[in-house]
C-alpha cells in the first residue's frame, strides 16, 4: 500500500515541477515579448495559460485522489494541502503573464519613450524566486524557501523605483501617459508574481515546519 502512495507522491512531485517549469516559461516569454516588442510571443504566452491550467487541474485531481485512497497524515498530510496551495499560486502566476501580454499587445507598435531597464530587472527577480521556490520544495529546504520569501524585498524595492520613474514620465510630457499607464500596469503584474511566489514559498515552509506565517496549523 505504501509503495503506491510513494508512487502517487512522485507522480505529484513531479507534475508541480512540470507546472512550475511552464510558468517560469511564461514569465521569462513574457518580458523578452516586451523588450522585443514581440506580438506573436505575446500570443503564444496567453495561449499558454490554458495548459498552465490544465495542470494546475490534473495535480488538483490527483491530490484528491491521494487524500480519498490513501488518508494522509501528518506529513504527508500537510505535504499534499500545501501542493493543492501552490498550484493555485502557481495558476494565478500563468494568469499574470497572460495579463503582462495583454499589455505587451498593446505597446506592440509604439515607440517606447525611456529605455526598459528595471522592469526586465523585476521579471527576472520573479523568475529567481519561483524558480527557487519550487527547488526548495524539491530539496524540502526550509532555508531556501525563507531566502524566497525574504527575496521579495527586491522586487517591491524594483516596483517602487519603476513607478517613480514613470511617474516622472508623465510629468516630463503628459502625451507619455497612455504608455506610462501600460507599464505601469505590467509592472504592478511583476510585483503580484513576487508576491504569489512568496505564498508558494510559505506553503513550503507549512509543508515542512505544520507553521503557515507563524500560525501552527497541522502538527
Amino acid at each position: 500500500m505504501r509503495n503506491r502512495f510513494d508512487e502517487q507522491l512522485e507522480q505529484l512531485n513531479n507534475s508541480l515541477i512540470e507546472m512550475g517549469a511552464l510558468v517560469e516559461k511564461a514569465i521569462a516569454d513574457a518580458i523578452r515579448a516586451l523588450v522585443e516588442q514581440d506580438a506573436a510571443l505575446a500570443r503564444e504566452i496567453i495561449a499558454m495559460d490554458e495548459e498552465i491550467n490544465e495542470k494546475e487541474g490534473e495535480i488538483e485531481s490527483l491530490c484528491l485522489k491521494i487524500i480519498l485512497q490513501q488518508q494522509p497524515v501528518a506529513g504527508d498530510l500537510r505535504l499534499v494541502s500545501a501542493v493543492l496551495k501552490i498550484t493555485t499560486d502557481l495558476e494565478r502566476i500563468g494568469d499574470h503573464a497572460a495579463d503582462i501580454s495583454e499589455n505587451i499587445l498593446l505597446l506592440a507598435d509604439k515607440i517606447y519613450y525611456k529605455k526598459l531597464e528595471h522592469i526586465p530587472q523585476m521579471a527576472a527577480a520573479t523568475i529567481k524566486m519561483v524558480t527557487k521556490s519550487i527547488d526548495a520544495f524539491v530539496k524540502k529546504d526550509l532555508d531556501m524557501a525563507k531566502a524566497v520569501i525574504a527575496y521579495d524585498d527586491t522586487v517591491d524595492n524594483l516596483f517602487n523605483i519603476v513607478k517613480g520613474e514613470l511617474v516622472e514620465l508623465i510629468k516630463a510630457d503628459s502625451d507619455n501617459s497612455d504608455q506610462a499607464i501600460d507599464l505601469m500596469m505590467i509592472a504592478k503584474y511583476f510585483e503580484k508574481i513576487g508576491d504569489h511566489a512568496v505564498n508558494v514559498a510559505e506553503w513550503i515552509v507549512f509543508s515542512l515546519t505544520g507553521t503557515h506565517k507563524d500560525n501552527k496549523i497541522m502538527g
